[in-house]
């Protein structure tokens, strides 16, 4: 005959809880999930608005590239190897690496009018539309 045991998942949770730290995950696992870039797009009559969110990037880490209606956003954040004499590294949270993010809008940008501000953090993308080719009516001579 089996014995059945009742156990408490609360009971689990608290057992540990003023001993140690709750561990959020830790060391590479932790760094293999990078965070999503969040982004805000907007359409007016004649652009794109794009905000993209990139706290802790410098600008020149930034890359933007806009291929007809595709654009593709990416970052890296790198990581301060400098540690001081006598100082020993408890626990590192923050992400260290590469983000991206590709969307496809619902017409083709003019790249030659495009522009890009970085900001406190934030990625401002200005992205013109690009004039339909107007149909050509041929006169018969």
């Amino acid at each position: 005959m089996s014995n059945i045991t009742r156990r408490d998942p609360l009971d689990d949770f608290f057992r540990g809880f003023f001993v140690r730290p709750v561990e959020y995950g830790g060391g590479a696992a932790a760094n293999a999930e990078a965070p999503q870039m969040r982004v805000d797009v907007k359409e007016q009559e004649d652009a794109y608005q794009v905000h993209a969110e990139l706290p802790g990037i410098k600008k020149e880490d930034i890359h933007v590239h806009i291929d007809g209606p595709v654009v593709s956003i990416s970052a890296e954040r790198k990581q301060d190897k400098e540690v001081k004499e006598g100082e020993r590294v408890l626990r590192t949270e923050r992400y260290f690496g590469q983000v991206s993010r590709s969307f496809q809008l619902g017409q083709d940008v003019d790249e030659s009018r495009a522009t890009a501000k970085f900001n406190e953090g934030v990625l401002e993308l200005t992205l013109p539309k690009k004039l339909a080719p107007q149909a050509k009516r041929l006169v018969i001579e």
